[in-house]
Parts: structure tokens; C-alpha cells; sequence
């Protein structure tokens, strides 16, 4: 009895654990960081001045939404992103809402391997109208973020990040 229990015990547990995981056809590409923290140094950070940025990723609204939280530097900045399929316009996209107050909507496309997102900013005080991010996952299991912003009519580079996957890395906002 006890061993028909605990094959229940261990199916039970199989099963919520695939339920968890188990994420729409439009959003299967992600799956690799899925329950993942990641952190990770921006290029332009230094010993005086370190800035760092700690990123989770999970599945939300069973399987249907991803949602990426962050925070840089325990909570200077951060935000949260929800990357969805939309029906109408048969594509990703994705909402970031910051704590500075502005938000961003965007179209999202898998290429390559790349999460390529062109986002629409709204609310900036820097004049920032568009972002285009590249993110991806690197054979070393390392994950790499790159960014230009749309700034006063051109295209200049933003921030870049290598992150390393840190379970104990922490999501702060102040």
C-alpha cells in the first residue's frame, strides 16, 4: 500500500511540475528561461561604479504569458515585462511598465535563436522613442542583452549585459 501511494505521490508531483512548465505553441521558444534568475554586469559598469541588473523569467496566466521582472542595482530602476500572443495582430508582444513611470509596448519576434524585440516608448524624459533589444542565450549557458535607442531622429547604442544564471541573485524595488 504504501509503495502504490508513494507512485502516486511521485505522479502527482510529475505531473504539476509539467503543468508549470507547460507553456502556449507561440511561447514554446522560451522555455529555456523559464524559472531561471539571471544577473548580470552592464558593459559600461566599473569597480567605482558597479551597475548590475538582475533579471527572473516565469510562466503566468497558465502557460498563455511570460513575465520578466528586474531590478538594477537592488532597486535603483527596474520594471516588469509580459510578452503574450495577440490574436488580432497574430504576433508577440510585449508590455514593460518601469518605476520611473513610463512604459513600453512592443512587437517581439524569435530569430535565430534571438529575442528580438522593437519597442515603442512612452512617457521617457530622455527623449527615447524606440528601443530595439536582442537578447539570447549563449552556448555557455551565459545570457546576453543588447540595446540601441531611438534618440532625436538616429540610432545609438545602449546598454549591454552578460548575465550568468544566479538562483540566489534577488529581484529588489525600493
Amino acid at each position: 500500500m504504501r509503495k502504490i501511494i508513494l507512485i502516486f505521490i511521485i505522479g502527482l508531483l510529475i505531473s504539476q511540475n509539467n503543468e508549470m512548465n507547460n507553456l502556449s505553441k507561440n511561447l514554446k521558444v522560451f522555455e529555456p528561461y523559464i524559472g531561471k534568475t539571471y544577473k548580470g554586469e552592464f558593459s559600461e559598469s566599473t569597480p567605482e561604479k558597479p551597475v548590475f541588473d538582475v533579471q527572473y523569467w516565469e510562466r503566468i496566466l497558465n502557460g498563455n504569458g511570460i513575465k520578466i521582472t528586474h531590478s538594477v542595482n537592488d532597486g535603483e530602476y527596474g520594471g516588469e515585462s509580459i510578452i503574450m500572443w495577440d490574436l488580432k495582430s497574430k504576433s508577440l508582444q510585449s508590455w514593460y511598465f518601469t518605476t520611473a513611470g513610463f512604459y513600453i509596448e512592443a512587437t517581439v519576434t524569435f530569430k535565430d535563436k534571438k529575442v528580438v524585440s522593437i519597442e515603442k516608448v512612452t512617457g521617457n524624459q530622455n527623449g527615447i522613442t524606440k528601443i530595439k533589444s536582442i537578447v539570447q542565450l549563449l552556448p555557455n549557458g551565459e545570457m546576453h542583452s543588447k540595446a540601441q535607442y531611438f534618440q532625436e531622429g538616429k540610432w545609438i547604442d545602449g546598454h549591454e549585459i552578460y548575465y550568468k544564471e544566479d538562483s540566489k541573485a534577488k529581484i529588489i524595488f525600493k
